[in-house]
């Protein structure tokens, strides 16, 4: 209705998840470059969450877009099943033939594991995303787990992509599910859009839609930012309903007055669903009648003597004793920065306190790696790392990790060193991780066309891995021999042959580089 009078080709708010509208900024950029880790990881389970309409879906769909053609795609969306339901339904996405009303788990199983055997054969990988996986019963998140269980000698044969609420972390951290949680690879939380980033947010979605000028007055968007709270799809059902607003008064722009009436319209008003109660007058003496019976009964059972003695209880032999790294962490105090400092001194740099540590990575040269996964995944990296410990009363401790054996690690906590089996750390180590890495290049994209001493660097750390390749005559140039060198890279690391030097391709890089100044999980080269 409104488009015509602004000049925009389309309507720039819609809450439809068009990946059109993807505005990559820092935490979306971060989140993607997530899931296509995780899904070039050859197996196990990525997860992402995030609130109501921050931007999972939308985030999913640019993913699926960005799939190479060799992979197969399994997708869920209707998670609330049994498991023979659920894994009849990743049948059916894949064209897996299966006996028409079947209920044996064993069966359907069976067929799919053929199925992905006879992908994997013919140079196919198959990828399974659940959306929505908060719903999944705690009895289908154990069988899909059992589902990366399908595997050959070399890879498994199912990819796993988990999107849901933050509830979906609270049934991952569930005592049962622990086994799943641990072959987590890769793991992001979504948060909600910053004030810079909501402003930078509204003009991308305003430039996709065929307008470069600003329709919203600095006040509008000071006020959105407020009133949404930095929820994309919040900011587009206000923003949406403010552009109408200004279209019907013949405005050229939304102001601050226009847009608080748009959110009026759209949203609860503020503090009023806290109190609806009010607005039920018979209601009101209930709830007060059962506060003071319930206050009464509190102050009986608290001050009324006690009539039975128990015999006390006596502590038998069998009773589990705190182990060694449980009275550590328990002791600990949550003092990340000490661990940060230890960390960077790993890596021969004095941390300034005053600095968050990533920025302060960046400064030096390095970057700050945070996931969640497990010991092979460490092992992979070889880099010290945090972990993140939860204590028996649910606090979390940082600690940190400087050396990996087969079946032991070395902690330090508390300025001391603690070896200990790998069995005993995952009884309280969720997968939860943060490492530094040091980047061949810094720049955090590259592609065929781009100039500096960026593209030297790329060219550098391949000619280290390939000594007889040819000498550009620019070197500082991205040429197209440096984008086929680049492709062949990512085939032989089997990440997407693009030739684009994005956040996989940098790390992947830095991995095999091996740098040998850089410390490692079996100590310092």
């Amino acid at each position: 209705m409104y488009e015509k009078h602004f000049g925009l080709n389309h309507k720039p708010f819609a809450i439809t998840p068009d990946p059109r509208y993807l505005y990559l900024g820092e935490r979306h950029r971060e989140a993607l470059a997530h899931l296509l880790f995780g899904v070039g990881e050859g197996g196990g389970f990525v997860q992402l969450t995030g609130e109501v309409g921050t931007g999972k879906t939308t985030l999913c769909r640019s993913l699926l877009e960005q799939l190479p053609p060799e992979v197969d795609l399994a997708l869920i969306l209707n998670p609330r099943l049994d498991p023979i339901e659920l894994v009849a339904a990743v049948c059916d996405e894949l064209g897996v033939a299966y006996p028409a009303g079947s209920s044996s788990l064993k069966m359907l199983v069976g067929a799919l594991n053929d199925h992905l055997l006879q992908a994997h054969a013919g140079g196919r990988r198959t990828v399974l995303v659940i959306d929505e996986a908060q719903n999944l019963s705690p009895a289908a998140l154990e069988q899909v787990r059992l589902l990366t269980n399908l595997e050959t000698a070399e890879i498994k044969l199912l990819e796993i992509i988990l999107i849901g609420q933050p509830e979906l972390r609270d049934l991952l951290a569930r005592d049962d599910l622990r086994q799943l949680a641990q072959r987590i690879t890769a793991r992001y939380h979504l948060d909600p859009l910053g004030r810079e980033e909501i402003m930078a947010y509204v003009r991308h979605r305003l430039q996709v839609a065929g307008v470069s000028r600003p329709l919203f007055t600095a006040a509008a968007l000071k006020t959105l930012a407020r009133i949404s709270g930095g929820v994309p799809r919040l900011i587009n059902i206000i923003c949406d309903r403010a552009l109408l607003g200004a279209y019907v008064e013949g405005r050229n722009e939304v102001d601050d007055r226009i847009l608080r009436q748009a959110a009026k319209e759209v949203l609860a008003e503020p503090g009023r669903a806290s109190l609806w109660f009010w607005r039920r007058p018979l209601l009101l003496p209930i709830i007060l009648a059962l506060l003071l019976v319930l206050a009464a009964f509190a102050h009986f059972y608290r001050w009324r003597p006690t009539l039975i003695t128990a015999e006390p209880e006596v502590a038998t032999e069998t009773a589990s004793q705190p182990s060694d790294l449980e009275m550590q962490i328990t002791m600990l105090d949550h003092d990340p920065a000490a661990a940060w400092t230890a960390l960077f001194a790993l890596w021969g740099k004095n941390r300034d306190d005053d600095r968050p540590p990533c920025a302060q990575a960046v400064i030096l040269g390095l970057r700050c790696l945070e996931g969640a996964g497990n010991w092979t995944l460490l092992r992979r990296y070889d880099r010290p790392a945090l972990l993140r410990l939860t204590t028996p009363d649910g606090r979390s401790r940082i600690v940190l990790l400087k050396e990996l054996a087969e079946q032991e690690g070395l902690l330090a906590i508390n300025g001391e060193e603690l070896r200990l089996p790998l069995s005993e750390i995952e009884r309280y180590w969720y997968g939860d991780y943060q490492l530094l890495w040091q980047p061949p290049i810094m720049a955090e994209l590259l592609r065929e066309g781009d100039r500096g001493e960026d593209v030297r660097r790329l060219r550098a750390a391949l000619d280290r891995l390939a000594p007889n390749a040819a000498i550009a005559n620019d070197p500082t140039f991205f040429d197209q021999e440096l984008t086929n060198r680049v492709i062949a890279f990512q085939q032989r690391h089997e990440l997407q042959p693009d030739g684009i030097v994005g956040f996989q391709t940098i790390l992947r890089l830095s991995e095999t580089l091996n740098e040998p100044n850089a410390p490692s999980l079996g100590g310092n080269r």
